[in-house]
């Protein structure tokens, strides 16, 4: 007998959808074929070259075939004989390869300038060189000290007009109330050219003297080594010293630069410096010292003990002994019978006794911690336990009080 259609059934590992995973597949491999280049023996952009470019927009892909033309980049030019500057696409997908067509350009060649060199750190005068500029002694450059072969135009030209080296003249230096320098009828110095200062006689009973560098000398183009001196009024007070005495330097009168030397009388000590030298302010530099009286006072710290100290015979008792023989002479090692000092009981131990008793110590503090994990983890074990064994005794597996048949 044939069964019933309602009795079948499909199988449950048959597939409802429409697609296939052949199908599935097939799409997959379509996309990744279309994904790929229509042409994978293209040519891809041009290649770079320093002295050589493209005259437009390189396109992103050539065919096989077709050839692109260089041309000399701004600042250069054809080398002779001429290179070839057309590139092709190969069939490999590689384009042909060139040597550079192309060299530098030159620019004009610069001469020395009067009183000066002109030095090229490059070694050349070619396109993107450098010439720097120097005077020579005495004399200061007027313009640029360094200039550039660049592009100019269609051509390449220096940056810049080359500079010139001038002269150093100084202008005549400053005058200075009650003195005067040498050559003061001149208008112009020359470059080192040196004038001396110096003050004029005073009207008063004090002399002038000159404050600063009594020497100026020409060094720049109107520039002078220093600022120019002053001629002035500068005494300093008599500088008296209570018990104290001048070695060297006595007068009665003590201008600038007047120096001093001093020392103290017998019984007492200098405090300060014993040379002092009179300063444009008209104070003493440094301050001016004073002689203090020494200090007579006998010590109050007890004599230093030798290494060894005889016993006092009263402060100690006899010591007994077993035998009748005495020693060659009495002594007794610093500290081991006065009062105050530490008995050899009291010595310090040795480094060994020290790291013994730091190695104790680590080891009691480990050994102790070791023993309260051991006491938390017996206690966490015996309450997870007794937590577990009452879960087990629990009275949920026993039938329920209406569930038992009582008798009837």
């Amino acid at each position: 007998m044939t069964a019933p259609c309602s009795s079948r059934k499909a199988s449950p590992y048959r597939s409802e959808s429409p697609f296939s995973s052949r199908c599935f597949v097939g799409i997959l491999l379509v996309a990744l074929l279309l994904l790929l280049p229509i042409s994978s023996d293209a040519c891809g952009e041009p290649p770079r070259y320093e002295s050589m470019r493209l005259p437009g927009i390189p396109k992103p892909s050539y065919s096989p075939g077709e050839s692109v033309q260089y041309e000399c980049r701004p600042g250069y030019q054809p080398k002779r004989p001429p290179l070839p500057t057309s590139a092709v696409c190969q069939n490999d997908g590689m384009w042909s390869l060139l040597q550079e067509a192309c060299t530098r350009k030159q620019c004009p060649n610069l001469g020395d300038p009067a009183n000066g060199q002109v030095d090229y750190p490059n070694g050349s005068i070619l396109f993107g060189s450098e010439a720097h500029y120097v005077c020579n002694v005495g004399y200061f450059l007027i313009g640029p000290s360094i200039l550039y072969c660049d592009i100019s135009g269609s051509t390449v030209d220096w940056s810049d007009t080359p500079p010139i080296c001038e002269k150093i003249l100084c202008k005549p230096p400053e005058k200075i109330l009650n003195g005067k320098y040498t050559n003061s009828h001149k208008d112009i110095f020359e470059y080192n050219e040196v004038v001396t200062y110096s003050c004029d006689a005073s009207n008063g009973t004090d002399q002038y003297s000159l404050v600063g560098e009594s020497k100026l000398v020409c060094i720049g183009n109107d520039k002078w080594s220093s600022d120019p001196p002053q001629c002035k009024v500068v005494k300093c007070a008599y500088p008296y010293v209570e018990n104290g005495m001048i070695v060297s330097g006595h007068g009665t009168k003590f201008y600038y630069k007047a120096t001093i030397v001093y020392r103290c009388i017998e019984g007492f000590k200098l405090n300060g410096s014993n040379t002092i030298v009179c300063g444009a302010n008209s104070t003493w530099e440094p301050e001016i010292p004073t002689c203090i009286k020494e200090s007579t006072t006998p010590s109050t710290q007890p004599p230093i003990s030798s290494a060894s100290v005889s016993t006092p015979p009263s402060s100690q008792p006899p010591i007994s002994s077993d035998s009748d023989s005495k020693p060659t002479h009495t002594t007794t090692t610093l500290g081991s019978s006065h009062p105050g000092y530490p008995s050899p009981g009291d010595e310090p131990p040795p480094k060994d006794a020290e790291s013994l008793g730091a190695g104790i110590i680590v080891a009691i503090v480990t050994g102790t911690l070791f023993g309260v994990v051991v006491v938390v983890g017996s206690i966490y074990f015996c309450f997870h336990k007794e937590k577990k064994s009452s879960r087990v005794s629990s009275p949920e597996w026993l039938p329920r009080t209406s569930e038992v048949a009582h008798p009837t």
